[in-house]
């Protein structure tokens, strides 16, 4: 089995951060989010997986390389031009073959991995299968209405009365008989080829699509809410074993809960309540960090308290009495002005600089 993974989006929801990165390579935990999706298809025996980049495929290359460090083996293949999901499977035809394959969204979080439903479609191999999960407001989302057991009846992009509280969640198991369903549909309304309407020409022509509900954590991180809140269930799931790690810590400063402090990482006269992540190369100095704060690497922290944040690469934060909730873009700068609010809440742009009241 192969693998695809779609990361050619532009992610408009994500501004300002994606006019200067891709939102693939958002950080989570210190870890870009095509990592954790890598990750868990390298987790199910995966070794070879093509990876759909738009026009900033020139980043996503750079920080994924050919996947030797993540124990795979990448082909890139270039969309110029948004034109949908299904577009990227034509796209990847010759590379895909015959085999089966996962495709997988480069910007969805399912860290608890979906081995079941690799299981399921090994044991059945349908020619397609869903991974779906149940949500509260279904209108949101492509909905799988589904069958008892697990037969997919019919799929409905974003319905304004759903039938079904099964959410698509970005990831799909294919056999070949996908690749006739991509070329018999017609773009959609918005221009599209969509695979939804590839899975809904295999319903409706009596294949057999089946759909896997995942019980665990899901998150789309195409929004600053969204990379916050995959942020906390991230940083809640490191291992509470070593704290500080390869960093360095004076003993004015304390260290409280789960702190991963990454080689080069210096902590003076601050407290640290984790889950916190402090990248390679950063100082906290004068400070106070935590709970649930990713802080990467060349940052510079000084007479600041964050919390439930994350500050990108190169980003310094000094004099700033109370962040929370905060998204610091890469060699963003954010210092103290005039005493105003007891806190405050800011999504910086990268290579910005701000001001705020101290």
């Amino acid at each position: 089995m192969k693998a695809l993974v779609l990361a050619g989006g532009t992610g408009t929801r994500l501004r300002p951060f994606s006019y200067s990165m891709p939102k693939q390579l958002m950080p989570i935990a210190n870890r870009p989010v095509l990592e954790y999706v890598l990750a868990n298809i390298r987790a199910l025996g995966i070794e070879e997986a093509a990876v759909v980049v738009g026009n900033r495929g020139s980043e996503i290359i750079a920080a994924l390389g050919d996947g030797s460090r993540l124990g795979m083996r990448l082909t890139y293949i270039c969309q110029l031009h948004p034109q949908g999901l299904a577009h990227a499977v034509r796209l990847a035809r010759e590379y895909l073959g015959e085999d089966d394959f996962v495709m997988h969204l480069g910007d969805t979080m399912l860290p608890q991995g979906f081995a079941e439903a690799a299981e399921e479609f090994a044991a059945r191999r349908p020619d397609a299968l869903v991974v779906v999960r149940k949500v509260a407001d279904p209108r949101a989302f492509g909905v799988a209405e589904v069958t008892a057991d697990g037969t997919v009846t019919g799929l409905v992009e974003k319905p304004e009365q759903p039938r079904s509280d099964l959410a698509m969640t970005g990831v799909y198991f294919f056999t070949p008989a996908i690749h006739q369903a991509v070329e018999r549909i017609e773009p959609s309304a918005r221009g599209e080829l969509e695979i939804t309407d590839a899975i809904q020409w295999l319903v409706s022509r009596g294949s057999a699509v089946v759909a896997q509900e995942y019980r665990g954590y899901w998150k789309d991180t195409g929004r600053v809410e969204d990379v916050l809140d995959c942020n906390r269930e991230l940083l809640g799931r490191l291992d509470p074993a070593p704290q500080a790690a390869a960093g360095q810590v004076d003993e004015e400063s304390l260290l409280i809960g789960t702190v991963l402090l990454e080689p080069g990482a210096r902590v003076v006269r601050s407290r640290i309540q984790g889950p916190v992540v402090v990248g390679a190369g950063s100082l906290v100095q004068d400070s106070r960090v935590g709970p649930y704060t990713s802080v990467g690497r060349d940052c510079s922290l000084i007479g600041t308290h964050v919390d439930d944040s994350i500050v990108l690469d190169g980003a310094s934060v000094s004099g700033v009495p109370r962040l929370r909730g905060s998204l610091i873009g890469r060699s963003a700068a954010v210092t103290s002005a005039d005493r105003g609010n007891d806190h405050h809440r800011l999504v910086v742009g990268d290579h910005t600089q701000v001001e705020v009241a101290a």
